[in-house]
């Protein structure tokens, strides 16, 4: 392949990490091979489509702190939302006298929030990182305003899936802008940072929900209102301090935009986020909506990767992903988030089983927050003093899966507080792997590329969290109902009380005389399960991340 060069930077007399650097050709290495200084180079385009990605200029330390901390504002925020229904989805549901508002709330809030973010990538490209900040920032805060103002159920899922294009414009697009600002060789602490946001907003939103709902006089209504200010005001600061060009062409706005591409993104996430999340929680698996859904974003998928494989300007790059070290890194937060969400929804109901309430079990989690802020700045650190991240990968996911695997000797005996020990450790290493994986599939990229590869990032876990919560599903109620009948087929009225188990922890102070250490015993088999579903996916991560390749890390935006 024949090097290749583009217009990026202009070389001053003396340059430095805060020179803005314009219009000098520089050339790029364009093998994929194993040296540790190879990235990706941008595809062959004809003259009329290619475009120029501009270095942005240097900030000072003052203005790179208002930037940041506006936009990880709307990152607590955003994760506050995603986790808010958890306390409120009852109250709601109760003054809406609709039962089957309950999961709407939150599976519209999670389907638009994926389906948007790895759109996020190239239309940031394309328009700007302010710009589409600060429509996210509207578009978060209108939907929390209709939510706060709704007098209809339908009107408040609307609101839902409003919060949530804007919540995951804000989660992507702030990962975008920290990229184009800071250095990679110092961007891992950011990201630290950025994790901490994220995972304290998502932690906090249940406790947050609940406080507002049980001790205000406006109730779950306020929970909604009272996050639009703020939001506000980070569009304000997004709208007055970010100056990080687009990538210039000749060409129009809407003549760059892979309309189709777009189209097969937004169908296939949401076709099978709404198939997976309605199968057995709102519907029936056999219900005509997963067997419809789900097989239809097989299709769309299958569309997405023929098509993005042959578009000019695709949405996210099929070539891209074909990369090592970029597929690794995204195996390994699709297989990681996973194992997160199936043990952020199972230890909860494992400590309520052996007698802790939903409160002090809740309580067992907030380690998990701490666990992601310590190994997710102390990653940042290391890479940014030694410019490496491969070993600290294997460490990270190594903490991770010994976690997991102490989980998997849990039984009624297990001491409580072995919980917040679990949740700590495989806090630091999933927050570990997230900065990791993100500088990995960075560093592996041309500069121009590292948005839509960071989008693809994004689209891995988002379907890793809801493919994680459904498998995590299908072995623990499968097992439960076996282990049940197994025990109890033969006992009177079985089936009716085996039913009422499966559907409500209460059931467990209220069963007949013999059933007790039985059901409790169960319980344990069905847990079991999980985790050892979650310790195979925690090693199949670790293989991944192990595969990733070695690239360097520079210290100046110019990657020089």
């Amino acid at each position: 392949m024949a090097d290749d060069t583009r217009p990026s930077a202009a070389q001053p007399n003396e340059s430095s990490e805060t020179t803005p650097l314009l219009n000098e050709p520089r050339r790029r290495p364009t093998g994929f091979g194993p040296s540790e200084t190879d990235s990706i180079p941008e595809p062959e385009l004809p003259d009329q489509d290619r475009e120029t990605t501009v270095i942005a200029d240097g900030v000072s330390p003052t203005r790179l702190t208002l930037i940041l901390g506006a936009a990880y504002l709307g990152v607590f925020l955003g994760a506050i939302d995603s986790t808010i229904i958890a306390t409120l989805s009852a109250p709601i549901s109760s003054e809406f006298k609709s039962l089957s508002l309950l999961s709407w709330l939150a599976t519209a809030y999670l389907i638009s929030n994926a389906a948007c973010q790895p759109l996020s990538g190239r239309l940031t490209d394309i328009f700007g990182r302010g710009p589409g900040l600060i429509f996210s920032n509207v578009f978060f805060a209108a939907g929390n305003l209709i939510c706060g103002l709704a007098q209809d159920q339908h009107v408040m899922i609307f609101g839902r899936v409003i919060a949530g294009i804007g919540g995951g414009g804000l989660m992507s697009i702030s990962t975008f802008l920290a990229s184009d600002l800071v250095p990679l060789r110092k961007r891992g602490i950011i990201q630290g940072v950025g994790n901490i946001a994220y995972g304290g907003g998502a932690m906090l939103g249940g406790v947050f929900g609940g406080l507002i709902n049980d001790h205000t006089a406006w109730g779950w209504r306020l929970a909604f209102l009272i996050q639009v200010p703020p939001v506000i005001v980070s569009a304000i600061i997004v709208a007055v301090l970010v100056r990080v060009p687009p990538k210039a062409s000749d060409k129009s706005y809407l003549a760059r935009i892979d309309f189709v591409g777009a189209f097969l993104t937004i169908s296939f996430l949401v076709l099978l986020l709404l198939g997976l999340n309605a199968g057995g929680n709102i519907v029936p698996w056999l219900h005509p909506l997963p067997l419809t859904t789900i097989p239809l974003s097989v299709v769309a998928f299958v569309a997405f990767i023929i098509w993005e494989s042959r578009a000019k300007q695709p949405i996210i790059p099929v070539k891209l992903l074909m990369h090592r070290t970029v597929i690794a890194a995204c195996l390994c937060n699709f297989l990681s988030t996973m194992v997160i969400m199936m043990a952020l929804f199972y230890v909860p109901l494992y400590l309520q089983v052996i007698g802790l309430s939903a409160t002090d079990a809740g309580l067992r989690l907030l380690p998990s927050p701490l666990g992601i802020s310590v190994f997710s700045l102390g990653c940042g650190y290391l890479m940014k003093k030694t410019g490496r991240y491969l070993l600290l990968g294997t460490a990270v996911l190594t903490l991770l899966t010994i976690a997991v695997a102490v989980l998997c000797s849990f039984d009624e005996k297990t001491p409580t507080w072995t919980g917040g020990v679990v949740f700590f450790m495989a806090g630091g290493g999933y927050g570990g792997m997230l900065t990791i994986t993100l500088l990995a599939c960075i560093a592996a990229v041309d500069h121009s590329q590292q948005a839509v590869i960071t989008s693809a990032t994004y689209l891995a876990r988002s379907c890793g969290g809801t493919i994680g919560v459904t498998v995590g599903s299908a072995v623990y109620q499968n097992i439960l109902k076996a282990n049940l009948w197994a025990r109890f087929g033969d006992y009177p009225h079985a089936a009716e009380i085996i039913a009422r188990i499966r559907d409500d922890l209460d059931e467990l102070h209220r069963l007949p005389p013999g059933w007790k250490q039985g059901v409790v015993e169960s319980f344990m088999g069905a847990f079991r399960g999980v985790w050892l579903t979650m310790l195979g996916l925690s090693i199949l991560a670790l293989i991944c991340i192990s595969l990733m390749r070695q690239h360097t890390l520079h210290a100046t935006l110019e990657r020089r």
